[in-house]
């Protein structure tokens, strides 16, 4: 019989969360993928489960399997909007292609703080984001924690931004599946593998920090203090207003995710 796979984004954010699947979730597959594709397997049935923006989880007719999550309680370094011009007339916006979810939040932010749409645009993960010429550009991962924020008429840290305006937690991605009889298993595997990884965050970040250009002080902070992992009602809350208030602005069309039956507990 074909073991189940789980599948996730090779990206620094995760690293704490699939830390030790292979040895936690022996009886499970572990595969690495683009975020649209891991969506789209996801979609089609090719994996049992996927790490994915929360945006796709309330897309499909998902379940969130784990109190496992990617969030921030404030500032969360890695996903910036940056302005050439003051935030209320921008009037054309930049998309970094690498993430849907922190495309709505820009513009859902925009929207509620000065009621503007910005014509957007897309930009791709391999093109030089200082080329473009619209008026504000939405930068995620190593790109926006490297930009010199001085040369912008504005600089927001869109997790400082949304808790300023909600008070609430912002959270980017869960853990998501159809319906299986693997529920149960998923759901203390991927606990448990993040629990694994907090414990070992020094050891993370002195593998993997170096390759997104991060020293080690700036990798602790980055996964110990900039972001968190755990999926509370606080998270559950922001979660739900995100999707209410982006379904208003017509920038979102599904509904929350729902949440598996142990996580109601």
């Amino acid at each position: 019989m074909q073991r189940p796979k789980i599948g996730a984004v090779s990206y620094l954010n995760t690293k704490p969360l699939v830390m030790g699947i292979e040895e936690v979730g022996d009886e499970f597959d572990l595969i690495f993928d683009l975020p649209s594709r891991l969506a789209d397997r996801l979609a089609a049935g090719e994996l049992t489960a996927g790490l994915i923006p929360i945006v796709e989880a309330g897309a499909e007719n998902y379940t969130v399997v784990s109190n496992a999550c990617i969030a921030c309680r404030g500032p969360v370094w890695s996903v910036k909007l940056l302005g050439k011009v003051p935030p209320d007339k921008v009037r054309t916006l930049a998309l970094d292609e690498g993430s849907r979810t922190s495309a709505v939040l820009a513009q859902l932010l925009l929207a509620r703080r000065f009621q503007i749409s910005p014509q957007t645009k897309l930009l791709r993960i391999d093109e030089d984001w200082k080329s473009t010429d619209a008026d504000a550009v939405l930068l995620i991962g190593d790109r926006a924690m490297t930009v010199n924020e001085k040369d912008f008429e504005f600089c927001w840290d869109l997790g400082a931004e949304w808790f300023s305006m909600t008070g609430l937690p912002f959270v980017f991605a869960v853990w998501a599946a159809r319906e299986s009889e693997h529920l149960s298993q998923l759901d203390w595997m991927l606990s448990t593998c993040r629990d694994t990884g907090l414990e070992h965050l020094e050891q993370i970040c002195a593998r993997y920090g170096s390759g997104y250009g991060l020293s080690l002080s700036d990798c602790l902070r980055y996964l110990g203090e900039h972001l968190h992992f755990e999926l509370g009602p606080q998270e559950r809350e922001g979660a739900d207003l995100f999707f209410r208030w982006g379904k208003e602005l017509g920038l979102l069309s599904g509904s929350p995710p729902r949440f598996y039956e142990c996580l109601n507990a």
